[in-house]
């Protein structure tokens, strides 16, 4: 366990530090998984996605789209699964490869450029935000769905889902 003072807190360390907490979480579940049979990740069951492989499918998709809106570019193609033809592992490498992405472009926002107002557009809803209001969306929308995919588990039978708080992110941390 590594013992490291943390920053003197600000809402640019915050937001820096959730986008590695986003990172950590993506990749302490997703070595979880790997644990696990493929055909039961793509096992259909009743939940908001139809199984632990596109509820982690519309994790990533969703990062994509927010981190679209932090850079102000035009949203990417999206990745629903009516249309995605990748394997579950594409999913699982893509989801923290793409984490990865967001904590880098967050650790190389200024403060000013982390509380500058950003706009979107989207067939859902519209807003003008700050960055830090729209990446603490994205990634509790996030930590949401990891939340669903331990409990699709759970209902799978898999009794030993890991800890991926945040709480417990600053533990490992040292903090």
């Amino acid at each position: 366990m590594a013992t490291e003072k943390p920053a003197i807190f600000t809402l640019s360390t915050l937001v820096k530090d959730y986008a590695r907490y986003n990172e950590w979480a993506h990749e302490t579940l997703v070595s979880w998984l790997r644990t696990k049979s493929t055909d039961l990740l793509e096992q259909t069951v009743p939940s908001s996605y139809p199984s632990i492989k596109l509820t982690l499918l519309h994790i990533w998709d969703t990062e994509r789209f927010w981190l679209s809106v932090l850079q102000q570019r035009p949203a990417p193609k999206s990745y629903t699964w009516e249309r995605f033809d990748g394997t579950l592992e594409d999913i699982l490498q893509g989801i923290v490869a793409f984490s990865s992405e967001v904590r880098e472009y967050i650790e190389g926002l200024s403060d000013d450029k982390i509380t500058e107002l950003v706009e979107f557009t989207s067939p859902w809803a519209n807003g003008i935000r700050s960055r830090a209001e729209f990446l603490h969306h994205a990634m509790t929308h996030s930590v949401y769905h990891r939340g669903q995919v331990i409990t699709i588990g759970r209902n799978l039978g898999f009794t030993d889902a890991p800890m991926t708080d945040y709480n417990f992110y600053l533990t490992v941390r040292g903090y």
